[in-house]
């Protein structure tokens, strides 16, 4: 063995124990987070200086102690094999509560104590008993207006899209995006007809939906998803999986989505015509979908593109914005994703940003491929939405040289 080959083999081998150090320590943080999550919060609220009453002490410290053993509990039973719903909707709401008072207990908890030390404010109670109101009052605002924001129906975002390879007959083509929906524990039928009826208001060529329709099996949430049947479109109405539905059946969506009218682009393509130019329509399976042991499930791209003529542009589909290295690699001229819930609660954003290309909105990556990835029309799990709002979003294409360009 050279010398070279040494280096190598012991490079390898200090990479995979650092790995494995890495897995390790990954194996704690479901016990780690939830223990954080409750406990700074009750650090700086009760216990940072502001010798509250021995009551108020204790009775406040058992609250941030139920609320420790009550989330991973009814979080546990609420999406584990029994799926009960109630304790989901317990479980999901503690946990975007916890979340939404560590935040703001480690931001205010030291910046705002710090100023307030500069400034001279108070003595050290007065500061922290300041500090602990403050956190309570800038959380339970958040918490109510991210709460009022997951359940709106969702503002239009509409967005010019230039393709260069896109044929004049084809500018101005109107592309509805919504992603996301994740009908669930609480149930958003309601819901769910306002924002199809709102889509419908769009006069969209082609409505697309990139995956994660539901928390639960098709038969489970049939009636949240029925009103996707309603949607309407000029030329067609498309379906590509999330990951979501491969934790519930996926073929059971790839189904009912058939039922109710959608085309499920399984790593296939369709035309979409006018005024003489093409553009093709793809679609590719998430990319959990091969480790979920489901026959025939993968992302595919080539098979997507497979006897579509290479000179004509490409709208993909596909669940995650980091499928776009793969479409970059192929040329596709437009994908569009979901997935990112545009962070859902902040600063989640930040931790998105290390397992995706993109948060939210148009990006261009290569020499070609332009990227569009949507907030999500909906919310998963926590029941709030803060500084990262929904969206129903439409694309209109825009070509080179519009119709009214071309010679007679």
């Amino acid at each position: 063995m050279t010398d070279t080959d040494e280096a190598r083999s012991a490079d390898g081998a200090a990479h995979a124990t650092e790995q494995s150090r890495l897995r390790r320590l990954m194996r704690y943080i479901p016990l780690i987070a939830p223990v954080l999550l409750w406990a700074v919060p009750c650090w700086v609220l009760l216990h940072a200086g502001q010798h509250w009453p021995l009551p108020v002490a204790l009775g406040g410290t058992a609250v941030f102690l139920i609320g420790l053993v009550a989330m991973p509990l009814a979080m546990m039973r609420g999406h584990g094999r029994r799926q009960q719903d109630w304790a989901a909707i317990v479980g999901d709401t503690l946990l975007g509560a916890a979340w939404v008072l560590f935040t703001w207990s480690v931001l205010l908890g030291v910046l705002l104590r710090l100023a307030l030390t500069v400034a001279s404010v108070g003595d050290g109670q007065s500061r922290a008993r300041l500090v602990g109101w403050v956190v309570l009052g800038v959380s339970a605002a958040l918490l109510a207006w991210g709460y009022a924001e997951a359940r709106r129906v969702p503002r239009v975002r509409q967005v010019d899209v230039r393709l260069p390879r896109l044929g004049a007959g084809l500018d101005g083509t109107r592309v509805a995006l919504i992603t996301d929906t994740h009908y669930g524990p609480l149930d958003r039928a309601r819901w769910s007809e306002r924002v199809c009826a709102k889509v419908n208001t769009l006069e969209a060529d082609l409505v697309c939906h990139t995956g994660d329709i539901a928390d639960g099996t098709a038969d489970r949430r049939r009636a949240q998803a029925a009103p996707l049947g309603t949607v309407r479109a000029t030329r067609a109405r498309v379906y590509v999986t999330g990951n979501h539905e491969y934790y519930s059946e996926a073929q059971g969506w790839v189904d009912l989505m058939d039922e109710l009218g959608w085309e499920p682009l399984r790593n296939r393509h369709l035309l979409l015509e006018r005024g003489g130019d093409t553009l093709v329509v793809a679609g590719v399976d998430d990319v959990t979908a091969e480790s979920s042991g489901l026959a025939g499930h993968r992302a595919h791209l080539a098979g997507a593109l497979n006897g579509a003529d290479p000179d004509l542009p490409v709208l993909l589909l596909a669940h995650q914005p980091k499928f776009v290295d793969r479409a970059a690699a192929e040329g596709i001229d437009l994908q569009l994703s979901g997935h990112t819930h545009g962070g859902q609660i902040w600063p989640f954003h930040h931790l998105v940003r290390i397992d995706q290309p993109a948060l939210a909105g148009l990006s261009r990556h290569g020499a070609r491929t332009l990227l569009y990835t949507s907030r999500g029309t909906g919310f998963w799990g926590p029941p709030f939405r803060v500084f990262a709002p929904s969206e129903i979003t439409l694309l209109v294409l825009r070509s080179p040289q519009p119709p009214s360009a071309q010679p007679l």
